[in-house]
């Protein structure tokens, strides 16, 4: 008997050690250092008190359900002159939020899907058009990020390169206009920055901004 229970001891000891081990792994994906946290929630219903200036770190989007067409928030995106993260309009639900982030190149993008599983959203980085010409629509990346809430833990995956730049089609009229395929946010080429967020259910996406160590 005190044989049987060294050996459940044992296994138990194993397994709690292994159970730590992924946790430090899950963790070490994502840089140490200081950080800038952003919830993107998911409400089934729109939300109406005016969240203009509000500095939570939190923007409500439109909800959307798994098995239906995805719905669209538009997230417009202001440069920041003092290298801040601030959340400037949080209802994405009514005409769309506002977040206001410095020019990309000192800091990485990592997101995670959380909430109830099988959810999923899209987020694409989009621009109005090309600066100076007559409006011609919408300017979308061919990179998104395509988060699935699966179950069990969820790992952040780093996306810098999906939120922080734009991709052309190569030999497209705005990849001419422009001079190359890629365009880092805010480049002057295109004016009207935004994130689409396009929702099938996913109640929450952490989206963490880490700052760059010299």
């Amino acid at each position: 008997m005190q044989s049987a229970r060294l050996t459940l001891l044992a296994v138990l000891v194993l397994s709690l050690s292994v159970a730590e081990l992924s946790f430090g792994q899950d963790e070490d994906r994502v840089p140490n250092g200081p950080h800038y946290n952003l919830n993107i929630i998911g409400v089934a219903k729109g939300k109406s008190a005016d969240m203009t200036g509000n500095s939570g770190h939190r923007i409500f989007v439109s909800l959307g359900k798994r098995s239906d067409s995805p719905v669209r928030t538009r997230i417009s995106l202001l440069q920041s002159t003092d290298g801040s993260f601030q959340v400037l309009d949080a209802n994405g639900t009514d005409n769309g939020a506002i977040f206001q982030l410095p020019a990309p190149g000192t800091y990485s993008v990592w997101v995670r899907g959380l909430g109830k599983p099988h959810g999923q959203a899209r987020m694409t980085t989009c621009a109005d058009d090309v600066a100076g010409d007559v409006y011609t629509g919408e300017i979308c990346s061919t990179m998104s990020v395509v988060e699935v809430r699966e179950k069990g833990r969820r790992r952040f995956t780093d996306v810098t390169d999906e939120l922080t730049t734009i991709q052309f089609e190569e030999g497209s009229e705005v990849a001419l206009a422009c001079g190359d395929t890629r365009v880092s946010l805010f480049d002057a080429c295109l004016e009207g920055y935004f994130w689409a967020y396009d929702n099938n259910g996913l109640r929450l996406l952490q989206v963490r901004f880490h700052y760059e160590q010299p």
